[in-house]
């Protein structure tokens, strides 16, 4: 068994144009299914302002899964275990707002990614049952994303930029 390839990332990697759908309140794994059959590229599952309990996630990303959609989590916290925890449940990339440095931005890059590129925990998560060499694989299909929303983030966006396996930054 092959592990499922993130359609957003390699889309990005290929200047090409992807959608995505997003909400905060109104966002549930059965909205999820509804919206598969529009030919979305992925679904943005909004954990920082949204009402969305971590329980709910995994269903939220298996349901993304069954469309071929890429589940790009916001998640709420720069922790190492809240981002871990993300991938674990199923999520096939995340997004960490109001990163202000590159220390922050390392964080989120290596707790997002398996040795040698980082330090999350080993733990094979529904994307890797079956699949031989997951955490190699996995690194090559996580996309890691980061928002610029605050001015300190502007000010150290040089800094930010040296940060490695960081796939997009979007600036607000």
């Amino acid at each position: 068994m092959e592990i499922r390839p993130n359609k957003i990332k390699h889309k990005l990697l290929n200047n090409e144009i992807v959608t995505v759908a997003m909400g905060d309140f109104t966002i549930t794994a059965g909205f999820i299914d509804f919206i598969g059959q529009y030919g979305f590229d992925g679904v943005w599952i909004e954990t920082e302002h949204g009402a969305i309990d971590f329980a709910d996630i995994p269903d939220m990303t298996r349901a993304a899964d069954l469309w071929d959609m890429t589940s790009i989590v916001r998640v709420n916290l720069n922790l190492p275990s809240v981002i871990y925890r993300t991938f674990d449940v199923g999520a096939q990339g995340i997004i960490m707002p109001h990163v202000n440095t590159a220390d922050e931005a390392r964080i989120v890059a290596e707790s997002s990614k398996f040795y040698p590129l980082g330090n999350r925990g080993m733990y094979t998560s529904r994307q890797g049952i079956g699949v031989e060499d997951y955490s190699l694989k996995a690194n090559d299909e996580t996309l890691v994303m980061i928002m610029i929303e605050d001015i300190i983030a502007v000010e150290n966006l040089d800094e930010i930029l040296t940060i490695d396996n960081v796939d997009n930054i979007d600036v607000f």
